[in-house]
C-alpha cells in the first residue's frame, strides 16, 4: 500500500531536513511531501535538497494560501495514496513511532490514528505555553462531553489517516484548527478514531512556534461557539431559547399579578420586553429544531454517498 507523509511547513528551515530524514529512515518506502506553506525562509530550498541528495521519493508542493489546513487541503487534493500520514515540520514528531500508528489503519480496523501525547505528561513536561494547555484541555472536554468520547489528545498533529477518510472529508478551516475539525468530523461521522501514545520534544533552541496565546485563544473559543452550533444545533439553541425564557418570566411576573390585582398593568415596559423576550425564546427552539433535522438528513445522505463510493471501489 502506498503511503504518504505529509509535512506541511511555513519557515522550517532549521528543522525540516532532519524531520525528512527521520521519517525516511523509518520509512524508506513512503512518499514524502513537504507543503511549503508561503515560507520567508529556505524552507523550499532545504527540502528539495534534503530529498534529491538523499534519494528519497516525494517532492515539495507549494501552497500559495497561509495556514495548515490550506495546505493540507492542498496536498489532499494534489496527493494520491492508500495512507496519509501527516505530521509538523519542527521536529517535535518522530518517525519512530510511524509503525505502531500505521498498524491500526493498515489493519482495516481504524479511518484515523492520533499520536496521543499527553500519555506519559511528556508534553505538560516539553510545552511551556500554560494557556494553550487550557484551551488544549477545555476543548477536549468539551466534544467528549458532547459526543460521549473518552479522547486525550484532540489538537495532536501527527496522525494517520485512511484514504477513505481523505476522500469523505471537506477541509472548511484554514488554521490550526484541523485538528479539531478532522476530529469532530470523524467522531461525528461515525469514522473508527484510536488514540496511541507518541513521544513529544519541544522545538530545538533557535525554531520558534507559529502559534499565539491571544489569537489561538480566540479560535479557541471560536472552536467551541462552533462545535455547539454546527454538531449540536438543537442542544445550542434550546440554550438560547431557554436563557431568553426565564428572562421573560421574571420581567413577565410583576405585569401578570398587577393585571389580576388590579385589571390594569402598570408596568408597560416591562411587559413588552418579557413578551419580546418569549416571541424570542420560541424562534430560537424552531431555530434548533429545524437545523437539528436538516443536520440529520445530512449525515444520512453522507452515510449514503459513502456506501456509494465503498460499493464502487470494490466493483
Amino acid at each position: 500500500m502506498s503511503i504518504a507523509i505529509i509535512l506541511p511547513a511555513f519557515n522550517e528551515e532549521l528543522t525540516i531536513g532532519k524531520v525528512i530524514l527521520d521519517f525516511h529512515k523509518y520509512s524508506p518506502d513512503s512518499f514524502i511531501y513537504v507543503i511549503d506553506n508561503n515560507s520567508t525562509d529556505n524552507t523550499n530550498r532545504v527540502a528539495d535538497s534534503v530529498l534529491k541528495e538523499n534519494n528519497i521519493k516525494g517532492e515539495v508542493i507549494f501552497a500559495r494560501r497561509k495556514g495548515k489546513a490550506n495546505a493540507m487541503r492542498t496536498a489532499f487534493n494534489k496527493i494520491h495514496a492508500d495512507i496519509y500520514v501527516m505530521a509538523d515540520a519542527d521536529y517535535t514528531y518522530f518517525g519512530l513511532d510511524l509503525e505502531k500508528l500505521l498498524a491500526p489503519v493498515l489493519s482495516g480496523e481504524y479511518d484515523l490514528v492520533v499520536g496521543n501525547r499527553f500519555t506519559d505528561s511528556g508534553y505538560e513536561k516539553e510545552n511551556k505555553r500554560m494557556f494553550h494547555n487550557f484551551g488544549n484541555n477545555l476543548v477536549r472536554k468539551i466534544i467528549n462531553l458532547l459526543f460521549n468520547a473518552d479522547l486525550k489528545d484532540i489538537m495532536s498533529g501527527y496522525r494517520v489517516l485512511s484514504r477513505n477518510f481523505v476522500k469523505n472529508y471537506p477541509v472548511m478551516c484554514e488554521g490550526f484548527e484541523i485538528e479539531t475539525e478532522m476530529t469532530l468530523h470523524c467522531l461525528d461521522k461515525r469514522f473508527n478514531i484510536i488514540e496511541i501514545p507518541v513521544t513529544y520534544k519541544d522545538r530545538i533552541e533557535g525554531s520558534f512556534s507559529k502559534l499565539n496565546t491571544f489569537t489561538d485563544g480566540f479560535r479557541v473559543i471560536k472552536t467551541i461557539f462552533n462545535i455547539f452550533k454546527d454538531y449540536r444545533p438543537l442542544l445550542f439553541f434550546s440554550i438560547l431559547s431557554f436563557i431568553f425564557f426565564i428572562g421573560g418570566i421574571l420581567l413577565g411576573i410583576d405585569p401578570v399579578l398587577e393585571f389580576i390585582e388590579f385589571r390594569y398593568v402598570y408596568k408597560v415596559p416591562s411587559a413588552i420586553l418579557a413578551t419580546g423576550l418569549m416571541i424570542f425564546s420560541l424562534l430560537f427552539f424552531a431555530v434548533g429544531v429545524i437545523l437539528d433535522t436538516i443536520v440529520r438528513y445530512e449525515k444520512f445522505n453522507f452515510e449514503l454517498r459513502k456506501n456509494i463510493d465503498k460499493n464502487s471501489q470494490i466493483k
